[in-house]
């Protein structure tokens, strides 16, 4: 009784009450809201189909790597063309290496000679890491997804993803590929058409995939009924 008498004389105090009185309300509810709230991980989030290409060719580890080493060869016919790259992610520096010639650049600071030198390294580094450059390349590109489709080579029902570059920027711009996937989403065949044109410029295998620091990487392509193929050798990736 003394407590409500006191609080009719004391408009202040009853005021601060209702106003405590409410604060705990409002935080007994924000509580239970908290803990009815479910924190969603990345690996809850669906990935687009470029990403889960990616992701399934071991894209998580490419922020390991420091350095990159491969050459690029070429066998037609009797025919043979080979040129080593040297990438220094960390320093955005490119060594190029063609028999006794040697070049070494910087991405960032291109002349009239390395940028020609540089669509060499943008071809070979697009051949080894394709499936990283879905990732890389997401804001450049168009693409539509078939859940079935027969592959050119080997005529298998497989999945096929088709990216369509914009018509501005890169050295080619406008291109198209074809990638074939089975549900591991390792490429097993892809299609390259030149500025989006129906009939394909070039089609391929992937094949002899090799596990290199968590990362699968392809290291084989051949065209079906041509005495040709495409490969890597002298692969090394130095990570952190």
């Amino acid at each position: 009784m003394s407590l409500l008498i006191s609080l009719e004389q004391n408009p202040l105090l009853m005021k601060n009450l209702v106003f405590f009185l409410g604060l705990l309300i409002l935080l007994n509810f924000s509580c239970k809201t908290d803990k009815n709230k479910k924190t969603i991980t990345p690996a809850e989030v669906e990935q687009s189909i470029p990403e889960k290409i990616a992701y399934a060719n071991g894209f998580k580890h490419w922020n390991k790597v420091k350095k990159i080493q491969f050459s690029f060869n070429v066998d037609r016919d009797t025919a043979h063309f080979e040129r080593k790259w040297i990438w220094d992610i960390h320093k955005n520096k490119v060594t190029r290496i063609i028999t006794k010639d040697t070049i070494t650049y910087k991405r960032n600071a291109l002349d009239s000679v390395s940028t020609k030198i540089n669509g060499g390294f943008i071809n070979d580094k697009f051949w080894l890491l394709a499936p990283f450059n879905l990732i890389w390349d997401s804001k450049n590109y168009t693409y539509t997804y078939s859940e079935n489709s027969k592959s050119p080579i080997a005529k298998e029902e497989l999945q096929k993803l088709t990216i369509v570059y914009g018509n501005e920027g890169g050295y080619t711009p406008g291109d198209a590929y074809d990638f074939y996937f089975d549900t591991d989403y390792k490429i097993k065949e892809w299609v390259y058409r030149k500025a989006n044109q129906a009939e394909p410029s070039m089609t391929t295998t992937w094949e002899d995939y090799s596990l290199e620091q968590g990362m699968h990487i392809a290291k084989m392509h051949k065209k079906g009924g041509d005495n040709f193929k495409l490969y890597f050798t002298d692969l090394e990736i130095f990570t952190d």
